[in-house]
């Protein structure tokens, strides 16, 4: 028995169509966690697709498909489960977007995951191998987290990656952004894997760096104080996220600095306070950012601040402001997007209350195209201020200030910004007609 495993990409970030380089790419976990959970007594083979490092191959005769969507890359998905469809090969479909969509995801699969998957996807594969795999499994409580099986990153397409030394240790956040998909589909809730387990599977992962990839792993600061110091003893360099929570608590953020961290990613999300209130991001002041910065950078970590345009009190001026301040701030890694209600979320509930959501489209939500209408500036002004920044952030000049006066590792710094000039470069290449035509991109007609 054979199973192929894909994780569809949107047109931006899909292999040899996008404007997404590989210096910015590190390897996803989903594919390689479901390989791992395959039970060993079914003998299944098992071979993973990310659009976002290789084709799909349409001709594979596997005996189940099952793929793993975020909102972004659903039309994609529901196309590539479309075509196996009409081979008789049935397709199964998870992930974000089917958890909060599992009706719409269900009109393209024989079968729906809502939710986990460390106990329903083995439990599938069981059924399925008895003839008796069901239409849909929902499994929205969090199974028991410790002593899990580590992906099969051996199953990678290596070459494609920065890096293939990825790796969790938290799941969840307790924080209520509005336009965030997390509180959506998970609640608010925060599950912490075992010490242990996390530092063990990082001591195995090949080379001196990682990623950990969970979205705001200091939200317990007691917990992270024992992670972090347990993974400082491993002496290995590292990139995550966090949210600026981090700057509140200074035991913490030298702790995290000392453990290794390079570089974090950080939802700022705006310049303009009264816009961060629109969104419930409570905990971010734009007063406390300069000074988050600059703490960052004495501990010898970056910072990749990520920006949302297009909020209810920006105005037309936000996108300088916005660029003067990552110049100002030195900022190592810019990064822009614009407003957008991904499905369940408050965002959603409440533009589309106002009837402000001007394409239902799943193909334009990769949060760099416009969906939104807002209210202090028109959709033309929203779409060519985005793309200002974009490349007035990567000129060489704001560049080269930018990460002169940010003292931490320029190495991997430049490269990453150079990753993302040639990104905001062909940024525009990517238009909404680009996006719409591209979702039956190179699927055999039948």
């Amino acid at each position: 028995m054979k199973i192929l495993l894909i994780q569809p990409s949107g047109a931006i970030h899909r292999f040899r169509v996008g404007n997404f380089p590989k210096s910015l790419r590190y390897a996803p976990l989903t594919l390689t966690t479901l390989a791992a959970l395959v039970p060993s007594e079914l003998n299944i083979e098992v071979e993973i697709c990310d659009e976002g490092v290789q084709l799909v191959n349409f001709s594979s005769e596997p005996d189940l498909v099952a793929m793993t969507i975020i909102t972004g890359t659903a039309k994609r998905g529901y196309a590539i489960a479309d075509y196996f469809r009409k081979r008789k090969i049935p397709v199964v479909i998870g992930g974000v977007h089917a958890t909060l969509c599992p009706d719409e995801a269900q009109k393209h699969a024989d079968c729906v995951v809502a939710g986990f998957g460390e106990i329903s996807w083995p439990q599938l594969l069981r059924d399925f191998k008895n003839g008796k795999m069901r239409e849909r499994y929902t499994d929205l409580k969090a199974p028991p987290i410790a002593k899990l099986p580590w992906p099969r990153r051996e199953l990678l397409r290596k070459e494609g990656y920065i890096t293939t030394s990825t790796t969790w240790a938290t799941r969840g956040c307790l924080n209520e952004c509005d336009f965030c998909s997390i509180p959506a589909t998970w609640g608010n809730n925060f599950y912490k894997r075992p010490v242990e387990d996390v530092v063990s599977e990082i001591a195995s992962l090949p080379g001196k760096e990682f990623v950990l990839v969970d979205p705001s792993p200091m939200e317990d600061p007691d917990h992270a104080k024992i992670l972090f110091k347990e993974i400082g003893k491993l002496k290995k360099k590292w990139f995550g996220l966090s949210t600026t929570k981090i700057g509140k608590d200074p035991e913490l953020l030298k702790i995290v600095g000392e453990s290794g961290c390079q570089g974090l990613l950080i939802g700022f999300e705006s310049v303009n306070q009264m816009s961060i209130g629109s969104i419930g991001k409570d905990h971010n002041s734009v007063d406390f950012y300069l000074d988050l910065v600059k703490r960052m950078h004495d501990h010898g970590m970056g910072v990749q601040a990520c920006f949302v345009f297009g909020l209810d009190d920006d105005k037309p001026d936000i996108f300088k402001r916005t660029v003067d301040f990552c110049d100002t701030a030195h900022v190592d890694l810019p990064r822009f997007s614009t407003y957008t209600p991904f499905p369940n979320t408050g965002a959603y509930r409440k533009l589309d209350e106002q009837k402000r959501i001007i394409s239902y489209d799943w193909a334009l939500y990769d949060v760099e195209h416009i969906v939104v209408k807002p209210l202090q500036m028109t959709v033309k002004q929203l779409e060519d201020g985005l793309l200002w920044a974009w490349n007035h952030a990567y000129r060489l000049a704001s560049l080269a200030k930018r990460l002169l006066g940010s003292r931490t590792s320029i190495g991997y710094a430049l490269s990453f910004n150079l990753g993302y000039r040639y990104y905001a470069s062909r940024l525009n290449e990517m238009n909404n007609k680009v996006l719409f035509d591209d979702v039956n991109e190179g699927i055999p007609q039948i």
